[in-house]
């Protein structure tokens, strides 16, 4: 906390000594119906800053052009540029958003506003699915509000896709990345928007080659400092394709508007590993002779290929109906995730008297369907005041289906120890999978219900823009569990979530002030009646199906000013009081890995234990975080832009074993860079440097502290004529490594007494990328 309110302290003489700028024009976001040309959007002329919002609510938006110059992959690459997100993802990757460094289920992810369905447990969604193409604008709300479901206590992004009336005209491109061990991935797109009929059309499409080519090596010991027991090699690769639709048809009357809007992506992808283990620090070498060698040599050999398939689909419509007692609008909109996944895991095992394969396989079958309506009416109470109340109805369903084969286990000759780790592998050997059984937990169907209603009410008064609302919202949860033995539960939530923001002008400046209630409620495997067997190190954790949600008073106090005629630099301190905090305890009963051994002789016992979730204890999450993106115009470099954002994160939980940190949470994240336009010459170029802080997680039975490297991307872009764009990127260039320290224990009474059962070292790299890729207006 010393650490933030020094920051802060500086922070707030830069912000005075920036203040005194240029006059200035703020830089506000364009109107929903501002439409672009294709070659605006292809040849960009000018450089891109965050926008300033009108709304009462602390939020930061984005537009693509911020982005489009890095030439992201994802949604989730495009958020590396923006304040406090941060990802505890594979080097190069970019999935659950974790904003402000909490576990991406406290992060509310909307798509046009709209939830959308994920596969993780704690419902949260992968931003990798969404293609980067396909993004209008990233908007970061900062505070809740009446308006969206409470389940937002780090805050919310939003991901706006392109709809007709942003573009007129279309556009292709086409490019192709290259990575670090010499494989080339092709990418193309192609997009239109016009007038069609009464309304506007934009149609969409998108072929991405995705790839990432990791490698592992990781070192363990018996202890920290302690005596060498193994090393392990390891490459995994990831090698796929996303393919992706999305379209969207507009019309808007006098009185009437109509929207329907849609998406599709597919991932077409195949994940391979393998790794060697050796019993030598260094070196590679054949198979040991037998058990217990005293020779370097390979211990074990392992395969494990993962071949996946998802499709995720949305359509969403939205009628507009402006009339005499206010305007009233009716939403529906219907998600689809389907997720497919066939592992195989096979391996041999050389540190024995014979060496031994075994095989495992697992099939996935995972779908998860929502049906969305809302309905809601505004109306204007009394000059400058406007009155908002309405319902929202949700309906998931999750059916899923995990079914494990038959173990395959036997001894190979001894010829097998003549082994070529480049010529030989265990998939070799065919393992006949048989007799497939669902896991534990593994066949079941969760619906989950959602009904609220809401009312707010909004209006500005000089130089306060303002808005108070209450939100109150009910779930009904019900699990079914097919396997055998597998019981049913149902439970249901209620929570009144009031919530009130504040714009103050300022001069240039503006302050803002939020308060809110949200809630984030239990993981879907935590309140499952299920005991996952040996799922904790040894020890086994057991379902709890009274579980209440999380619950959390934020407040969030900023204020931004404007800089020249584009420029916006910005700080905002946070602070969230979270309750009813889920944590997993001891029960006290013994686990089913326990062995009393000689009852005579209690030093004998090998206890584990059966651990659960439940509800304890508060926690809370503080921090400070700015914003700077403006042109250098007032020291007379208008064709120079710089951005840079810096978040200093921090929260206190107490566990069984003391205080720390939530599970995950970086304590810092920053990044900045430049882009310099050359007009004359029609070109550009840009770096921008990210760095994030160590996160630490701490469970029973097990620790880690995980470190990034430095990430650089840098880009170079030259424009001929109105329409066309070529443009070369080059990211990790500071081949950044993902580091995890692992504490490993069997038992809490071992890990509280720091008896370790092994500690380890991992280190991950993947080289750097490069990508080059061309846009053509039509």
């Amino acid at each position: 906390m010393k650490l933030i309110l020094n920051a802060l302290a500086g922070a707030s003489i830069a912000t005075i000594a920036l203040a005194t700028a240029a006059p200035a024009v703020a830089q506000d976001a364009p109107a929903a119906d501002s439409i672009e040309t294709a070659q605006e959007i292809v040849v960009k002329g000018t450089i891109a800053y965050r926008y300033r919002t009108e709304g009462a609510e602390p939020e930061l938006v984005y537009d693509q052009d911020f982005f489009q110059r890095f030439e992201p992959l994802t949604a989730g690459d495009a958020l590396k540029r923006v304040p406090s997100v941060t990802f505890l993802s594979d080097v190069i990757e970019s999935d659950g958003a974790r904003l402000r460094g909490l576990d991406p289920g406290y992060t509310q992810i909307l798509i046009n506003g709209e939830k959308v369905p994920g596969t993780n447990a704690d419902r949260s969604f992968f931003l990798d699915r969404i293609p980067a193409e396909l993004v209008k604008q990233v908007e970061i709300v900062r505070s809740s509000s009446a308006r969206r479901t409470g389940d937002a206590v780090a805050g919310t992004l939003n991901i706006v896709l392109r709809d007709g009336y942003q573009l007129d005209g279309g556009y292709l491109r086409a490019g192709a990345l290259a990575f670090d061990d010499g494989k080339v991935k092709p990418s193309f797109g192609a997009v239109f928007g016009g007038q069609v009929g009464p309304g506007r059309l934009l149609i969409g499409g998108n072929i991405q080659g995705r790839y990432n080519p990791k490698k592992k090596y990781s070192v363990r010991f018996d202890k920290p400092g302690g005596v060498f027991q193994n090393r392990e090699d390891q490459s995994d690769v990831r090698d796929g394709t996303d393919y992706t639709i999305n379209a969207s048809y507009d019309i808007r009357g006098e009185s009437t508007d109509f929207e329907l809007s849609g998406f599709w992506v597919r991932t077409d992808r195949i994940e391979t590993e393998r790794s060697f283990e050796y019993n030598a620090a260094n070196g590679v070498y054949g198979p040991v002779p037998g058990a217990n060698p005293t020779v370097p040599g390979l211990l074990v050999d392992n395969s494990n290929i993962n071949n996946i398939d998802q499709r995720n689909f949305s359509i969403n419509g939205k009628l507009t109906q402006r009339w005499a007692a206010g305007k009233t609008k009716l939403k529906l909109g219907y998600a689809e995730f389907i997720d497919d996944q066939w592992e195989t895991e096979n391996e041999i095992e050389f540190n024995r008297s014979s060496p031994r394969f075994t095989g495992d396989r697992f099939d996935t079958h995972i779908v998860d369907k929502e049906f969305s309506a809302g309905l809601e009416h505004a109306v204007d109470a009394s000059k400058g005041i406007e009155v908002v109340f309405g319902a929202f109805y949700q309906s998931k369903d999750r059916d899923t289906d995990i079914q494990e084969a038959m173990r395959q286990r036997f001894n190979l000759p001894a010829g097998t120890r003549v082994w070529n780790t480049a010529s030989n592998t265990p998939d070799q050997f065919p393992a006949g999978f048989v007799g497939f059984a669902p896991i534990t937990g593994g066949l079941s169907t969760i619906k989950e219900e959602r009904k609220d209603a809401f009312a707010l009410v909004e209006g500005k008064n000089g130089v306060i823009t303002w808005e108070v609302g209450v939100r109150y919202e009910t779930t009904n949860v019900s699990i079914d569990d097919r396997t055998p033995g597998g019981l049913n539960i149902d439970t249901d939530y209620a929570h009144l979530l009031p919530s009130a923001s504040a714009k103050i002008q300022l001069g240039d400046g503006r302050m803002t002030i939020s308060g809110a209630r949200t809630v984030r409620r239990p993981r879907f495997d935590y309140i499952s009646p299920v005991t996952l067997e040996e799922e904790l190190g040894d020890n086994d954790l057991q379902g709890n199906p009274l579980l209440r949600p999380e619950k959390a008073w934020g407040v969030d106090l900023g204020y931004e000013h404007r800089l020249g005629r584009t420029g916006v630099i910005g700080i905002n301190l946070f602070y969230r009081d979270v309750a009813d905090l889920v944590e997993i305890f001891n029960t006290r009963a013994y686990g089913s890995a326990t062995d009393l051994g000689d009852p005579a002789d209690p030093t004998d016992d090998e206890i584990t234990w059966v651990y659960q979730p439940r509800n304890t204890g508060d926690g809370k999450v503080y921090g400070v975080e700015f914003d700077l993106s403006t042109s250098l115009g007032f020291l007379g470099l208008p064709d120079t832009g710089v951005f840079g954002n810096l978040s200093l994160l921090d929260s206190e939980i107490t566990d069984e074993l003391g205080k720390r940190r939530f599970n995950g949470q970086s304590n810092i994240v920053y990044n900045f860079g430049f882009i310099q336009d050359i007009p004359s010459f029609g070109a550009a170029f840009g770096a921008t440097y990210r760095k994030q802080g160590a996160a630490y997680d701490r469970i029973v039975a097990e620790e880690v502290r995980t470190t990034y490297g430095a990430d650089l991307e840098v880009f170079v872009e030259k424009r001929f004529g109105k329409a066309f764009t070529i443009r070369a990127v080059g990211s990790n260039l500071l081949n950044g490594a993902k580091r995890e320290v692992f504490n490993k224990f069997n038992t809490f009474e071992e890990q509280q007494a720091r008896d370790f059962d092994e500690y380890e070292l991992e280190s991950e790299t993947a080289g750097p990328v490069f990508q080059v890729m061309a846009r053509l207006a039509f």
